[in-house]
């Protein structure tokens, strides 16, 4: 409905009531005034008469139009003409309010759309032709200028390269993103022209992938959105039948008492009242605008729910399993302590493994970069490590097996080791050695922090050996940890864990395609969806799409919050009415204030709904 017709009935109904405050002869003549009203109920009582006719032709006879339309006739046909035109315009005006805030709340999901690129551009020889995504082949280069979001998921080409990830993400700093590593669709070129090799069709792009999730959505409802539902339907008949009684009723009444005087207009005032603020729409609209309004605050923080069923069901967790590769740790090994060697010692170290590519070899190099020095004789020896030779020196580097197959003593305790341990001799002679880790996350410890606030237990289940699941956890500051681990044993322990549970719900977390079964055994599951498999992601409820475990604190916090506020907005509603209701067979409530109630409560319900879209959940 259009602002002008609410606006319009409003100031005829203000103008008539002015003139009549004023005593203006001409207006107190009752055709004068029934006709001036009958114009002012036109603009907005046309429009709810013809939804509550087509609400009864699609099976939806009890509707909350036709409660307006029969208290507004009603009104006209009891002389009340200043109220009948009241019901129509402030439920009009609440009803564009409402619909305003919806808007609003469908407006931060529907933004999304404006992640999707409308063109690329793809090198073909020495030409540049600007297609559409959906046209981008697996293998083409494509071409991004400073400002364009990326069109496709692709690996980046030439020198690193900074990019606004925020449409992804939610991160306001800009990611710089190594050459050969994955950039994703929707993310923008932030300083510097890029070239990528695409890796996948637009349609399975991250952003289609957002978007699609997004959509989906909408359709899965909490417990409370079907609850509200059903009862709307059974609520309706219900109270109009109780108001057809409050008149029935005093009538019955007045037949067997000497001294009850029974005034038809009086108790069909009152009947009347009672429809108005018996309507429903507060709940019918503010319930499912709460998950609404959580959902898109969710998705501005790269936290994708697949449904408000979701979220409803994240808010009753009070236990978080995580896996512990790519989920809590960086799944990147990285130098994390060196033992009895110096600075010019690593540095050599670093050149002897400069030729290797193997993951370990890359983070020492990363650590310190390689030594000036004429590195010889360089074997690998496969499952041992290396061995070279520097200015006329032997070196080895690898195992603590390398060590005991060339017969040279070393500390006992390097077998207790729980990282990944290179072991250096030089000429014979053990000299130190190396520990890498697979580092936790920069959040990792934040994550957990923010869950243990919030009552919730956190454990960790791994197929890496236990000695190195139990140092992760220990710094990390989680209780339980398991490792050692098949698929099917993080099955059972989830099982488990769902077994103990009584009222509370457990959720785990992971990435890989190893942790689909239990992703989708637990109640909740969420992937880390920027680095996480395709199945990790389809199985799981919800989706981090940043790849940070503090999110997962967020994603609980802002469950719970909703959980919270759908849980006032009812209680209020409900409060709210059935007091005016009381009032109103009583006598003591008229029909503006009925009106008031019903609109007011309406609103408060939506603006209290909206408070999810103003400021991030606390935890």
């Amino acid at each position: 409905m259009s602002w002008w017709q609410p606006a319009l009935s409003l100031a005829l109904l203000l103008a008539g009531i002015v003139m009549t405050a004023m005593d203006v002869q001409w207006f107190k003549t009752s055709w004068v005034m029934l006709a001036w009203y009958a114009v002012a109920w036109l603009p907005t009582g046309l429009g709810v008469l013809r939804e509550a006719i087509e609400e009864a032709r699609e099976g939806e006879m009890f509707s909350e139009f036709l409660l307006m339309s029969i208290a507004s006739i009603g009104a006209f046909a009891i002389g009340e003409y200043p109220e009948a035109v009241a019901v129509m315009t402030l439920y009009c005006i609440g009803e564009a309010l409402q619909d305003r805030a919806v808007s609003r709340a469908r407006g931060n999901i529907k933004s999304l759309i404006a992640f999707r690129p409308d063109h690329a551009v793809v090198i073909k020889g020495d030409e540049h032709v600007s297609i559409d995504p959906a046209q981008v082949q697996v293998g083409d280069i494509v071409e991004v200028n400073p400002g364009e979001r990326v069109p496709v998921d692709g690996e980046l080409m030439g020198d690193a390269a900074a990019f606004d990830t925020a449409a992804l993400t939610g991160e306001s700093m800009p990611r710089v993103i190594e050459s050969g590593d994955e950039v994703l669709a929707g993310m923008i070129a932030s300083e510097s022209v890029v070239r990528l090799r695409a890796l996948r069709p637009a349609s399975e792009s991250a952003v289609s992938r957002i978007l699609h999730l997004v959509e989906e959505a909408t359709e899965r409802k909490a417990p409370a959105e079907l609850f509200i539902r059903r009862f709307a339907r059974i609520y309706t008949p219900i109270v109009v039948c109780l108001a057809a009684l409050v008149v029935l009723l005093p009538w019955l009444y007045s037949m067997m008492s000497a001294t009850f005087v029974f005034e038809f207009s009086e108790w069909l005032h009152r009947a009347l009242i009672f429809l108005v603020i018996s309507c429903p729409c507060a709940l019918v609209i503010s319930i499912p605008l709460s998950y609404f309004a959580g959902i898109g605050a969710a998705s501005r923080r790269g936290i994708l729910f697949k449904g408000s069923n979701y979220l409803d069901a994240i808010a009753r967790v009070d236990t978080v399993v995580f896996d512990k590769t790519g989920t809590l740790t960086t799944g990147r090994f990285a130098v994390s302590q060196v033992s009895g060697l110096t600075h010019e010692q690593v540095a050599l170290i670093a050149a002897i493994e400069q030729s290797s590519p193997h993951p370990i070899a890359r983070a020492i190099i990363d650590y310190q970069e390689p030594a000036d020095a004429h590195v010889s004789d360089l074997r690998n020896i496969a499952g041992y490590g290396l061995s070279a030779t520097v200015d006329g020196k032997r070196w080895l580097v690898g195992t603590a097996r390398l060590l005991q197959h060339e017969s040279i003593d070393y500390p006992a305790e390097l077998n207790d080791i729980a990282g990944t341990m290179v072991a250096v001799a030089c000429d014979g002679r053990y000299l130190g050695h190396i520990v890498l880790s697979d580092m936790p996350k920069d959040d990792a410890s934040r994550a957990i922090v923010a869950l243990n606030r919030q009552d919730i237990t956190t454990v960790m289940l791994s197929g890496d050996k236990q000695a190195l699941v139990q140092q992760v956890a220990g710094d990390l500051g989680i209780g339980e940890a398991h490792g050692d681990l098949l698929p099917q044993d993080k099955v059972e322990h989830i099982e488990l864990l769902m077994r103990n549970s009584q009222d509370g719900q457990v959720a785990f977390v992971g990435d890989g395609i190893n942790d689909a079964p239990v992703l989708a055994l637990s109640h909740v599951g969420i992937a880390m969806g920027a680095l996480g498999s395709d199945m990790a992601v389809e199985t799981a409820d919800v989706v981090i799409q940043t790849d940070q475990p503090s999110r997962v604190a967020d994603a609980v916090a802002l469950g719970r919050r909703t959980r919270r506020i759908v849980i006032q907005n009812i209680t209020f509603a409900i409060l709210v009415k059935v007091l005016v209701m009381i009032l109103g067979v009583m006598g003591l409530a008229t029909m503006w204030q009925a009106v008031f109630a019903d609109v007011g409560v309406a609103l408060l319900c939506v603006l209290n709904s909206l408070r999810l879209m103003q400021s991030p959940a606390k935890r």
